[in-house]
């Protein structure tokens, strides 16, 4: 599994490291995984998009500014929970990596009980942010969470996604931001069927 110094570094690295690399969730009921193909960085104090812009530390945002490496979650619209892991260089600075979409790999059987809605069509169920923890069964007992230990982490499995296939374009659903909703701060697979947002027109490859 990935240890600490994987996320002791720029966000915009980590996000863009993590493609590729599959989330596992050892649950009560069996082991679930996906392979990561969309995130987001999230660059704390600065960064208008963040739940930490100018150091906003809120019982929700707390976990930000604690160790790197540990999943942040948060729930929206009172039902809907989201997936982040806390990353960067400086400590005790509110920076994080957000998940965006994965491609379910085991426990997918579990992941269709509990996602009904996907029909049974495996690229519904975790193509979104919220679908993807709603398919691992996350919630706010994840929060805080160290990812560098069992029973939840990601592993890597030596199977790196080269730069040519990484799309690098903005955020989505951060309209309020000002000038920072242009940012080119999420990334995803090329032409993967899983992710949940694709370009509807050619968009820039990952810088080097």
């Amino acid at each position: 599994m990935l240890k600490r110094d994987f996320y002791q570094r720029d966000p915009l690295t980590v996000a863009k490291e993590l493609l590729g690399k599959t989330l596992v969730y050892e649950s009560s009921e069996g082991v679930m995984s996906g392979k990561i193909v969309e995130t987001e960085a999230y660059l704390g104090p600065e960064d208008k998009a963040s739940h930490a812009y100018q150091n906003r530390r809120t019982a929700r945002t707390e976990i930000q500014f604690g160790p790197k490496g540990h999943a942040y979650l948060y729930l929206i619209y009172g039902m809907y929970y989201c997936f982040n892991v806390t990353a960067g260089e400086i400590p005790k600075k509110p920076e994080a990596v957000f998940f965006r979409a994965m491609e379910p790999l085991e426990g997918v059987e579990f992941m269709k009980k509990r996602r009904p809605c996907a029909k049974g069509d495996i690229a519904r169920l975790a193509n979104g942010p919220s679908r993807l923890c709603m398919a691992l069964g996350l919630s706010k007992q994840q929060n805080g969470t160290d990812l560098c230990a069992p029973p939840f982490y990601i592993r890597d499995d030596a199977v790196s996604v080269a730069k040519e296939d990484i799309v690098q374009t903005t955020r989505i659903g951060v309209d309020y931001a000002d000038e920072w909703k242009t940012k080119p701060w999420r990334f995803y697979i090329r032409g993967n069927p899983f992710v949940s947002v694709k370009e509807k027109k050619p968009a820039r490859r990952s810088a080097e």
